[in-house]
């Protein structure tokens, strides 16, 4: 495990990460979800990612990188994005589970990764319609023991600043950024995820044009028991991809000899 203090415009972070692969391979990021590490996602990809340099970050506020201020997706965007500049880690493909997926999507790289992405909203049941109603007569009046059990479980036992930052990112609606990626995109997506719901992957697959759908077995962590089978599609695309930029380059010299 490494620290490197990055600086953004809206301060320094100390940004904990993992480094595997080859220092000449190709590169990749994983990006992991809401409440989890860098960890998690090494410990389902890093034996498929052999051929890979592979930079596995901890998100501020999570696993051992610190966060002392609320946080919106743009700010931890623009955090990664810093990270990479700092470590000259210029990545083909980035892949983000869950609200990871909309950061990697802001990062914009050249092969995104999605995994149950966030970032299309879920319809609130009645009985959480009333839970964050009652959350906020509580915490009016004072009440904060009572506000804080009725707090969603990805919140509870936060500090306050992530607090905030959960209510500021979970519930964006991400479908212009989506619709804005012109770019090939994978999309991977657990058949019986409730967390983010399999309806949500086709309503993205459908914002970005150039992206290719696939469900899998499995929930909100189906990519753990698919982590082979994602590596390998991941890896397939970016050789077809780096064939047809070999291809343009030739057929644009061959045009400007041809024109000379």
């Amino acid at each position: 495990m490494a620290i490197r203090a990055v600086k953004t415009p809206i301060g320094v972070y100390e940004i904990s990460y993992l480094m595997s692969g080859d220092a000449a391979a190709t590169k990749i990021v994983v990006l992991h979800g809401w409440g989890a590490s860098k960890e998690l996602m090494k410990n389902a990809f890093s034996r498929y990612l052999g051929d890979f340099r592979a930079l596995y970050p901890d998100l501020p506020g999570f696993g051992a990188s610190k966060n002392d201020r609320a946080l919106t997706t743009q700010d931890y965007a623009q955090i990664i994005a810093a990270l990479l500049s700092e470590l000259d880690f210029a990545p083909s493909a980035i892949m983000g589970h869950s609200f990871g997926g909309k950061i990697a999507a802001l990062l914009d790289p050249p092969l995104l990764v999605l995994l149950s992405s966030a970032g299309i909203p879920k319809p609130k049941s009645l009985a959480v319609r009333l839970k964050i109603a009652l959350a906020k007569r509580f915490r009016r009046f004072g009440a904060i023991g009572l506000r804080d059990r009725l707090r969603a479980k990805d919140a509870r036992g936060m500090s306050e600043n992530m607090y905030k930052t959960f209510k500021l990112v979970v519930d964006e609606d991400f479908s212009a950024e989506f619709a804005k990626r012109d770019k090939p995109t994978l999309i991977f997506w657990g058949k019986d995820d409730r967390a983010t719901p399999l309806k949500g992957g086709e309503r993205i697959s459908a914002l970005i044009k150039n992206s290719v759908f696939t469900p899998m077995e499995g929930d909100h962590f189906f990519f753990a028991a698919n982590a082979e089978m994602i590596v390998k599609a991941v890896a397939e695309r970016l050789a077809t991809d780096r064939l047809v930029a070999e291809r343009l380059d030739a057929n644009r010299l061959a045009a400007k000899d041809a024109n000379d």
